[in-house]
């Protein structure tokens, strides 16, 4: 199914994903409709199965091939992992409908319980889970179980279980645990598991084989199959998360041992040998951060690599099929060309009218804060955040400030022909992991172990030496920059917060960081200020007349009302980037893309003894008086050098932007109250289909705090002549 990169060329590779379909009828896989409802192998065929390394691997590619659905390609994945302050997508307008993705965009999924993707997306998960779990139960139980493929296979399954349920825990919270397969006359209606409970029962799988897998230079399918590389950067990862937060049945966010018995219950603890031969248990959130720094430096002592220089390049050999090991990236999914692999279509540059290698839907886009935020000479804002569409194959300015969508990806730079009508199934591969990730947690782990030290500094300047390879003020960068934010434990972990903001946009790991380290509310609601204090700075007489109401708005009178540009054959040269100009006399045949401008909304209204009207149309008279018609149903004649009577009235309002982007949360106000409802509900579906299941709790509600309402800054009225 997998490339391997010595001695098979990609097209090869790309082929054998497709003839796995048919290869699965080998077992009686749990293909159901419902989690609740799998059915078995025989034992006799467990046995056949999995006594030979080449039918066991057939049997975990149908692992791997839940991947390739759409519940993963276009929805866990990307799209259900905004709104956030670096993936932000601007939902519909209205109050939740019930069964639309934008529901989930704007933090309102509770509405959706009926929604068939978020039941499709639940099955999905536990599908993966049990076919991991069969894989699991047959090479144990193998004759041939010791043979090292087949314990390559053994801790593929065990990431590939962990995996899932790291991502079926930050969707859905605690959830049904599923240890074993399934089996005919099995109980599998089960009640919920505690989140942190199931993330130390992965932790102890994945630290019980991670040392008999082979490194992705020596594993057959390379990064294209999991391999001891993510492995040891997966344990780190699910680490961090059992050290952090989550949403509890209360509805409270908390860590386990804000309301668990940690110290007494084995079944939140796991014991693993340190990097110094130590034995360790690790109990409470601080041993799990000792334990997230270990693997971190596991990794990096037992396989360095030097970061590419080149940020860009590690997306575009994505999208030109180009696969490395031992490289940056640690594990990528294997997509296949019509069948599964929406990258490049619902996540990526838009490529929109005829296209030679087809259109997409993008469904992901990225906050302006968030490309405001980067310093001007670091190279991943533009390689993150397009500015650009393609549109007839040829290059346009994005619309506006809102239309920013995800550089990192682009079917257009695909060596593959895909041709004009496609859409879906680009075969662009999707990666989960990649080295600056290790380096991050490693720096995160030890400040909060230990403060700033010497390794927590040099894994954020090895992140930062990359960004500013070329830049004419390196240092300052680089080494100026991680100086000033050493002074505290404090700063240092706001800093870790923004450089994984900046290293990871648009691979959409943001939502499920905010939630382990409980700033997602503060996050946001920054974010529904910013927005508003920028809108508001575009426009001078706002500024006068709110200046004691938001003061802060002043901090933003130089970021950019419009963008100019250029046009140079099918490239765009840009005048300004961030800052606003004054001066473009001396540019010639420039446009305009409108960027903080847009943010603001002006509504014009007119009133007249009291009523308000929308719109006035002047009529100059014969006799030279001017006669004022308003709506059409009232008119008022006066001289030309009368006063009218009427005021023009203009509300300056928050965006549709700031409205909208998390209204499920902040409402108008940009102030929301409590944790943040991040959580899916179990889907009606499943729910129908159990007796011990249920959405009690954990913040679950169908009462929203708005419907859409901008928030007005200020009203001005003045004489309509």
């Amino acid at each position: 199914m997998f490339k391997n990169t010595k001695i098979e060329n990609l097209s090869v590779m790309k082929k054998k994903i497709n003839i796995l379909i048919a290869t699965l009828g080998i077992l009686t896989l749990s293909s159901c409709n419902d989690f609740l409802n799998v059915s078995s192998p025989s034992q006799a065929d467990t046995k056949f199965v999995f006594s030979n390394t080449e039918d066991a691997q057939k049997v975990l590619m149908g692992v791997y091939v839940k991947f390739c659905e759409d519940p993963y390609t276009s929805r866990m994945s990307n799209a259900w992992m905004q709104n956030t302050d670096v993936e932000a997508f601007n939902p519909n307008a209205g109050l939740p409908s019930g069964g639309h993705r934008s529901d989930l965009f704007g933090l309102q999924a509770s509405a959706d319980v009926s929604f068939s993707d978020i039941y499709n997306g639940w099955n999905n998960n536990y599908q993966a889970i049990d076919r991991a779990n069969q894989v699991i139960d047959g090479i144990k139980s193998s004759a041939v179980s010791k043979d090292a493929e087949m314990q390559q296979m053994l801790g593929e399954a065990y990431c590939l279980k962990a995996y899932r349920y790291w991502m079926l825990c930050n969707f859905w919270g605690d959830v049904p645990y599923f240890d074993i397969p399934a089996k005919l006359g099995d109980e599998l209606d089960k009640p919920k598991a505690d989140k942190n409970i199931i993330y130390s029962k992965s932790l102890q799988d994945l630290v019980n084989i991670e040392g008999v897998m082979k490194f992705s230079d020596a594993n057959t399918g390379g990064i294209e199959r999991m391999n001891r590389d993510f492995a040891l950067g997966l344990i780190a990862r699910i680490a961090l998360f059992r050290a952090g937060y989550g949403m509890t049945a209360d509805g409270t966010t908390k860590r386990a041992d804000d309301y668990l018995d940690v110290a007494n219950n084995t079944e939140l603890a796991v014991t693993y040998t340190d990097n110094d031969g130590n034995v360790q248990k690790a109990t409470t959130y601080t041993d799990y951060y000792k334990m997230a720094k270990n693997y971190a430096q596991k990794l990096i002592n037992l396989k360095p690599r030097a970061l590419r220089s080149d940020f860009v390049s590690i997306f575009k050999d994505e999208c030109q099929y180009i696969v490395k090991n031992n490289d940056e990236v640690l594990y990528e999914i294997a997509f296949a060309e019509s069948y599964g692999g929406d990258v490049g279509w619902c996540i990526g540059v838009a490529n929109t009218g005829t296209c030679a290698n087809g259109n997409t839907t993008a469904q992901v886009g990225v906050s302006p804060l968030y490309y405001m935020s980067f310093a001007d000479n670091d190279v991943r804002r533009d390689a993150t955040c397009a500015r650009y569409s393609n549109v007839n194959d040829t290059v346009a300015a994005c619309g506006n400030v809102t239309n920013l969508f995800v550089g990192k990806w682009n079917r257009a730079w695909a060596t593959k022909a895909l041709g004009s009508g496609s859409s879906k199934g680009t075969g662009i591969n999707w990666p989960l992991m990649r080295y600056s990730d290790v380096l991050l947690m490693l720096a995160e782990a030890e400040n909060e172990l230990n403060g700033v030290t010497d390794v927590a500094k040099l894994a954020l300047k090895e992140v930062r030496a990359r960004a500013f390879v070329n830049s004419p003020t390196y240092s300052n960068d680089v080494d100026g920059y991680v100086d000033s934010v050493a002074g505290s434990k404090d700063v240092f972990f706001k800093a870790i917060v923004n450089e994984r903001a900046w290293e990871f946009g648009g691979e959409c790991l943001r939502r499920f960081d905010l939630i382990r380290w409980n700033n997602y509310g503060e996050i946001i609601n920054k974010a529904v200020s910013d927005l508003n204090n920028w809108s508001i700075s575009t426009d001078s007489v706002l500024m006068s007349s709110v200046q004691s109401t938001y003061p802060n708005a002043y901090k933003f009178k130089n970021w950019a009302d419009n963008l100019y540009y250029t046009k140079s054959g099918n490239k765009l040269v840009w005048v300004n980037n961030k800052y606003r100009v004054t001066d473009l006399t001396t540019v010639a045949g420039k446009y305009k893309v409108s960027w903080g401008t847009y943010l603001l909304k002006k509504v014009t209204t007119y009133t007249y003894n009291g009523v308000s009207y929308s719109k006035v149309t002047k009529t100059t008279n014969t006799d030279g008086t001017l006669t004022y018609s308003l709506d059409g149903l009232v008119s008022v004649t006066v001289a030309s050098s009368d006063v009218t009577g009427i005021q023009k009235v203009v509300s300056y309002q928050a965006g549709d932007l700031a409205t909208r982007l998390y209204r499920g949360y902040t409402g108008t106000a940009g102030a929301g109250i409590g944790p943040v409802p991040y959580l899916m509900p179990i889907g009606t579906l499943t729910l129908s289909s159990s007796k011990v299941l249920n959405n009690n709790g954990y913040g679950f509600s169908n009462t929203f705090v708005q419907n859409d309402v901008n928030k007005e800054f200020a009203s001005v009225a003045t004489d309509y002549k």
